[in-house]
This record gives structure tokens, sequence and C-alpha cells, in this order.
């Protein structure tokens, strides 16, 4: 890790065995996460689980002082790329077309996809607000693969979930990641 130490039991388990101690602290609690996460989508019925929550935990648990691990920066970075997925979506003429994995690569999935992300980019980059896995976000969106008003609420919804319950656990463990500022 650089910059502060984060502190509690991440940086005594560093401390104590390396690597290997901070590893094993990003491999339980990202273990934890995820599997909440999924349980949460198993009881609801819902895609709780998608590629961008893998990276938002890492940063959690691996790096938590870093700005772009922030709850700030999840929240607000997710909700752009949502917007941003969304919007390209209609702006290509795609939000009636089946995913990409489905219907193939084009030249409009193309500049939907890659659009999307470039304005995921710009816009937390003009908020100061860096947040990474909000460009796997926008891809998801972008390319098809969760596009419903309920596969949109879930998106949001995990995000949420991931951040409560991520911040919170880093907290019971003495962590101290930044929460807004």
């Amino acid at each position: 890790m650089t910059g502060p130490s984060p502190g509690g039991a991440l940086a005594a388990a560093e401390n104590r065995a390396g690597r290997a101690g901070a590893g094993m602290y990003a491999f339980t609690l990202c273990l934890v996460l995820l599997a909440a996460a999924g349980l949460a989508g198993l009881l609801l019925k819902q895609p709780y689980l998608f590629p961008s929550l893998g990276p938002i935990v890492m940063l959690y648990f691996e790096s938590p002082m870093q700005k772009s691990a922030r709850p700030r920066n999840t929240l607000i970075g997710h909700a752009v790329a949502i917007l941003a997925g969304v919007g390209c979506l209609a702006v290509f003429g795609l939000a009636d077309h089946p995913p990409v994995v489905q219907e193939g690569i084009s030249g409009m999935r193309i500049g939907a996809a890659a659009l999307s992300v470039a304005l995921t980019a710009l816009v937390l980059r003009l908020l100061a607000c860096p947040h990474p896995p909000a460009g796997a976000t926008t891809l998801i969106i972008s390319l098809g693969l969760l596009t419903s008003a309920g596969e949109l609420v879930s998106i949001a919804a995990a995000v949420v979930l991931v951040t409560v319950l991520g911040v919170a656990l880093n907290r019971i463990f003495g962590v101290r990641q930044p929460l807004w500022s």
C-alpha cells in the first residue's frame, strides 16, 4: 500500500504477514461481500452480481485509502455510468435491440460502447470523482447485457449494497476508509 496507512485489521495483517496478510484481508472480505450480494440477488431474483462489482470490492479491501475507493466516488461513478449507458443506447437506436452476445457486434454497438465509457470518464473527471469500475458498468449497459428498468434498478441497488456493506466491514475492522471528501 502507498500513502497513509488504513489502520485497523488491514494494517495489522500487512504488518504481521506482509502482502500475504493484506491479501488474506482482501480475500476474506471480498468473498463475504460478493457472497452477500449474490445471496441478495438470489432471494430477490435480480441480477445483483455483475462484473463491475468485483473491482469495487477489490478497491474497498485492497486499497481503501485510494480516492477511487471512496463511497462517494462509487455511488456517483455508477450513477453516471448508468445514465451514460442508457443515453448511448438511445442515441444509437439500440434500446430495443438484443444484447451484443445475441445480435453480434455492429458499428452502432461499437459507437455506443465507446461513447458510453468516454462520457463516463469525462464526467467523472469533471466531478473530480475517479472510479474506474464505473467503466465496466456503462459497458454492461451499452452492450445491452442489462438494460431493462428492473435490471438498471438492480445495478444501482447492488452498488449501494456493496458500498454500505463494504464500508461497514472496513469500519468494523478499524480501517479508516475515507467516506466522502
